[in-house]
């Protein structure tokens, strides 16, 4: 059983990853989950690969504008930690995969609107 918070997290994560596939991503794993971090998707695209990480929030969306429910942007809470524990999850994620090659770390931003069935995804690409 999922709890509330958790659900609301995989239609995000859902979202993000019809976001990715329309802009041409092969999705490759969700939840890749380790003691010391999780990963959300990892995709690849021009032979790169893409460690993604999703950031939900509800909101009501009206001419494209977003208000979130909780008064802050989704991306505010990739914090230093949060980073620490993404590329160690990566280095893992790369060291038992066997890969060598081009990767970089990117967030998408989903602002759900519950009340009106409406999500819009924004993608930041390369953040550190």
């Amino acid at each position: 059983m999922y709890s509330a918070k958790r659900k609301f997290g995989n239609i995000g994560e859902n979202v993000a990853v019809m976001f990715l596939e329309k802009r041409g991503f092969k999705v490759l794993e969700r939840n890749y989950l380790r003691k010391w971090g999780e990963i959300d998707i990892v995709a690849e695209k021009s032979d790169v690969l893409r460690f993604i990480e999703v950031k939900s929030v509800s909101g009501e969306i009206n001419n494209r504008e977003v208000t979130p429910e909780t008064g802050y942007r989704p991306e505010e809470n990739m914090h230093p930690g949060k980073i620490k524990r993404l590329h160690r999850a990566i280095q893992t994620y790369l060291l038992e995969k066997h890969l060598d090659k081009d990767w970089q770390l990117d967030l998408i931003t989903v602002r759900i609107d519950e009340k009106n069935r409406k999500a819009k995804a924004e993608m930041l690409e390369n953040i550190i």
